[in-house]
């Protein structure tokens, strides 16, 4: 039997820079003629219009639809029906990670083309053979692995460059995650293609630590190039490389079952996994003895507070939680194959329920951040 992996490194055609999509539409003829061209947040949606309208100008027949929620079945469903309605060819997907995420599926399950476009730098779900699916009311339901990569990802510096500065701050947590995640489930691999991923992220990791907080304060900087192609491509193409045995660990595993609360602040994506990397860096320290894990949690809240991220549940909206609530985001992060089980150690949920407690520092001071 023939020892082989199946690697979705990455997309067809990327196109990047300034003005990326004015030339990188110029392809979607070639890829389909009556694409579906889906979106969802209202703060975007003349951004939206506009590219909408560059497509109508290439004699394309686009249709136009938003999501309503995040990437979930009920919304999945209603695009379903109506590409079959309108005989659509092909997805365009504009906006965030789930919006992304919501094409890339759909597309899958069509066998159809799919194109990217990120209208943020929060996660890298813009490049990846990835989904993950939600419950209506945002509640992490499990990851699918896709067939292909997205045949197609325009990523326009200035188009992503209006979106929010804290998307990119989230997107920073997100793929900061990537070191502290491979390292510790993959470090030790001896597949040459994963041990090239693993190092990459650490490459990842000590440029978001040295632009950071730069490509923040200046949008129109280096450093915010490098920074927003960091977390939306860089990232990508670890997870590429890497495959399913670069894995997510600790940092997702916390994401994931912090989805099951309701809270009125809704936090993005990324700060939760940002948590989720303090969250497991503390289980190190608990479980694992590791020293360096407490030397690089104080490193990373020290950062996080630079660019207004969480580092408790507190400050990501999760306040005056009960004992019994604090239980069961626990039982759901250490459930039977959770990503938390591919630390080197056992970890079970009284462990958890103390890292949860313990992995910011609330006596770190928050330091300005000029915007």
């Amino acid at each position: 039997m023939r020892n082989f992996s199946k690697n979705n490194i990455a997309p067809n055609v990327v196109f990047r820079g300034e003005g990326a999509w004015v030339e990188g539409r110029k392809i979607i003829p070639d890829l389909c003629r009556r694409p579906l061209f889906i979106g969802r947040s209202q703060d975007t949606f003349d951004l939206r219009n506009n590219l909408f309208e560059d497509l109508r100008g290439m004699c394309l027949e686009p249709f136009f639809a938003e999501l309503e929620n995040d990437c979930c079945e009920e919304d999945l469903s209603l695009l379903e029906n109506i590409m079959k309605d309108h005989s659509s060819d092909g997805i365009v997907a504009a906006g965030g990670g789930k919006v992304l995420d919501s094409g890339k599926l759909l597309a899958n399950r069509l066998d159809i083309p799919c194109i990217t476009v990120p209208l943020s730098a929060s996660t890298c779900a813009g490049w990846t053979a990835l989904s993950n699916i939600y419950s209506a009311k945002g509640a992490f339901i499990k990851d699918v692995v896709l067939n292909t990569c997205p045949q197609l990802l325009i990523f326009d510096h200035s188009l992503v460059r209006t979106a929010p500065t804290k998307t990119l701050a989230s997107g920073i947590a997100d793929a900061i995650a990537k070191w502290y995640e491979a390292s510790v489930s993959s470090g030790s691999s001896d597949d040459g293609l994963v041990q090239q991923a693993v190092q990459m992220a650490r490459v990842l990791r000590d440029q978001l630590l040295l632009d950071g907080t730069r490509a923040l304060q200046d949008i129109h900087s280096k450093e915010w190039i490098r920074v927003a192609e960091a977390c939306s491509i860089t990232a990508g193409l670890i997870g590429g490389i890497g495959g399913a045995k670069c894995r997510t660990v600790g940092a997702h595993a916390v994401h994931n079952a912090l989805t099951q609360l309701d809270s009125p602040c809704k936090s993005l994506h990324g700060e939760k996994v940002g948590f989720g990397v303090l969250v497991q860096l503390r289980l190190e320290e608990l479980l694992g003895g590791n020293h360096l894990a407490g030397q690089a949690r104080k490193q990373l809240i020290q950062l996080f507070k630079q660019l207004n991220l969480p580092t408790s549940l507190e400050s990501l909206g999760y306040e005056n939680l009960d004992k019994i609530t604090l239980k069961e985001v626990c039982n759901f992060a250490c459930r039977p194959g959770s990503e938390i089980h591919y630390l080197p150690f056992e970890v079970n949920q009284d462990a958890l329920l103390i890292a949860l407690l313990e992995a910011g520092e609330k006596d770190v001071p928050k330091l300005p951040l000029k915007v």
